[in-house]
């Protein structure tokens, strides 16, 4: 064979095998947000009020919709002037108590007894009133919103969609030689599949698995990273680079 053509032999034959060196070390994965919810609300209505929509971003604590409350909101006021009046009967036989003994102390704790429990009837109707409106427990973007205002939903039915993806998860499994190499607060790089072209990204160790699959003998690994700008979109692939 021609010198050259075993140079040229030999010189492919590196190539591919650092490229399958390289390959090999590194793991797939995809990513995700850091939080991702579906919201319901615990008891069936009619939707009265929708305040946000799609691709709107919305602070924790929010209100996305609201169920019909009329009665509700009734129920509360009701209670509130029970529990106020049986406030001021227990303070005016308290006063008394101490200042003249005019009234038993039976008296003085059945009249507080009846306050307590006019109190505890408000917080539930107020509990109940506050169960007509959909929160968001989190900061992040609405992605689905299920039902327009004057539709009718039944207790604990998926209304709304809600994901965070300013911080995102890698996640991926490697074989447990790697695993053992990568700490909670550790450094990783991953080299994610964007549509234009692959992206390297740092961050940092979150998790390990602690347990080893036995079918497979792979671990569990999760990387947190930022993505303030929103430049990764969470559900695409990629790779953890294992050094």
């Amino acid at each position: 064979m021609n010198p050259f053509n075993i140079r040229a032999f030999v010189l492919a034959l590196f190539v591919l095998a650092a490229a399958t060196a390289h390959a090999a070390e590194t793991a797939p994965g995809i990513t995700e947000p850091i939080l991702d919810v579906t919201l319901s609300t615990p008891v069936p209505g009619i939707v009265t009020t929708r305040k946000f929509k799609e691709g709107d971003f919305i602070k924790e604590g929010e209100v996305l919709l609201e169920l019909d409350k009329r009665i509700e909101e009734l129920e509360a006021d009701r209670r509130r002037v029970v529990r106020d009046q049986k406030k001021s009967d227990y303070d005016g036989t308290a006063k008394l108590f101490k200042s003249t003994a005019g009234v038993s102390k039976e008296e003085l704790e059945k009249k507080e007894a009846e306050y307590r429990v006019a109190a505890v009837e408000y917080d539930m109707a107020v509990e109940g009133l506050r169960r007509r409106q959909l929160l968001s427990p989190l900061a992040g973007t609405i992605v689905e919103l299920n039902l327009e205002v004057g539709e009718a939903c039944q207790a604990y039915q998926p209304l709304a969609r809600v994901v965070d993806t300013r911080r995102c998860y890698f996640t991926t499994n490697v074989e447990a030689r790697h695993a053992a190499k990568f700490k909670n607060g550790q450094t990783a790089r991953l080299e994610l599949d964007t549509a234009g072209a692959p992206v390297a990204v740092e961050g940092k160790v979150f998790f390990v698995s602690p347990v080893v699959d036995p079918a497979s003998g792979l671990q569990r690994v999760k990387v947190l990273f930022e993505n303030a700008d929103g430049k990764i979109q969470p559900g695409i692939a990629g790779k953890l680079l294992l050094e």
